[in-house]
């Protein structure tokens, strides 16, 4: 069978129509194209105010620093998850407070999480999990308890829902990636999303340099000042209009990733000792990013050697993620770090596989992953 790839970009004539029109346009930045992606990414979510940045990572740093984290503050964040979650932390000169996941579906541990609240603790970043919400009304009443921000961390999760309010709302704001290989994709670049004016006025200058008015804003061409210290984090317009043509095909993105999703339960969930992660909220819509399997009967060698036969059988597979970020050498050496401090991070990290759900895999694709996994296992 050709490759089945763990996930691709569907492009076609729509986004490379678009791109060339930017080029021909001579205007590559800060301008119309960017207003529009942000214009319709608000449409989609239903936030109020919305801003492009090039990067998830570049959005979550973007927040702490508009918010002014420094040295010696605490950021919560949960322990399973992609490093770039703790590297917008520690960028800022704060320090990243790991907390352990439930077994359930991945998210973080509720319950733990409240435990690690001091008087440092200045913000909670949560993660949806692979696109499975959070339970998010616990974690508003918590932040507001303990007079702490609350960042979600959106990668996985556009299209996920928590009592039918879309993610990246719950909190004081929401990042977006647009990554290759999520749900829809600009290249590289991210979006920004709150209901509070101020965050997004002080996000919306700082992503920008500084600078008082954008291309678009400026009466006078060329004339503009700097009002306070920035970061060049702007998204380009050729990147905007790749992610306007994705976000006209999402729904059918998003219906095709759940379909394929129960596809693959009903069937592997009849294979023994493998956990499937879902989040079974009755509250909850999933984005459904990935399939998480956990192989509850093997170590981490045997894990491993299963993805590389799956490799040689053309599936495309990954782990999301190959370790508890605090297990990493970096966190590690910083900030120390003990065997089963982090039980089920490690869990999961380490038995588990990410199997594809895009929308570019067919029937057969699916049936040719079940079958390759249960032939692999036997």
């Amino acid at each position: 069978m050709k490759k089945i790839k763990f996930a691709t970009p569907l492009i076609n004539f729509r986004e490379k129509k678009e791109i060339l029109k930017v080029l021909s346009s001579g205007i590559y930045t800060q301008a119309s194209k960017c207003r529009k992606f942000e214009k319709d990414f608000r449409k989609l979510t239903k936030a109020k105010y919305t801003t492009t940045v090039n990067s998830c990572t570049s959005g979550m740093h973007l927040f702490y620093y508009s918010m002014g984290l420094k040295k010696g503050d605490e950021v919560i964040v949960p322990a399973q998850t992609h490093v770039a979650t703790a590297h917008a932390i520690e960028l800022t000169g704060a320090k990243p407070v790991f907390v352990d996941s439930n077994l359930e579906d991945g998210n973080v541990d509720i319950e733990k999480l409240e435990k690690r609240i001091n008087k440092k603790t200045k913000a909670i970043c949560i993660v949806h999990f692979l696109g499975f919400p959070v339970e998010m009304d616990k974690l508003k009443k918590i932040a507001r308890k303990n007079n702490v921000l609350l960042l979600e961390d959106c990668a996985l999760s556009l299209g996920a829902k928590y009592k039918k309010i879309h993610t990246g709302l719950w909190g004081d704001a929401g990042v977006f990636s647009f990554y290759p290989t999520k749900q829809i994709t600009s290249g590289e670049g991210g979006m920004i999303i709150t209901n509070n004016k101020k965050i997004y006025d002080k996000i919306r200058i700082k992503k920008s340099l500084g600078v008082s008015k954008s291309f678009l804003e400026r009466k006078v061409p060329g004339i503009y000042d700097t009002i306070d210290v920035g970061f060049n984090y702007r998204m380009s317009e050729i990147h905007a209009v790749i992610g306007l043509e994705q976000l006209k095909k999402f729904p059918y993105f998003l219906k095709s990733r759940r379909k394929n999703f129960f596809y693959l339960k009903q069937k592997i969930e009849k294979i023994k000792n493998i956990k499937i992660l879902f989040s079974k909220h009755k509250n909850s819509i999933n984005a459904y990013y990935c399939m998480n399997i956990l192989l509850l009967n093997k170590n981490l060698r045997e894990r491993n050697l299963i993805i590389t036969n799956l490799e040689k059988k053309n599936i495309g597979v990954s782990v999301n993620y190959p370790q508890p970020v605090p297990r990493m050498k970096y966190y590690k050496k910083k900030y120390g770090y003990k065997k089963n401090q982090f039980k089920n991070a490690e869990f999961i990290s380490d038995k588990s596989i990410s199997l594809p759900l895009g929308p570019h895999l067919t029937k057969k694709n699916l049936d040719h992953i079940v079958n390759s996994l249960k032939k692999i296992l036997d």
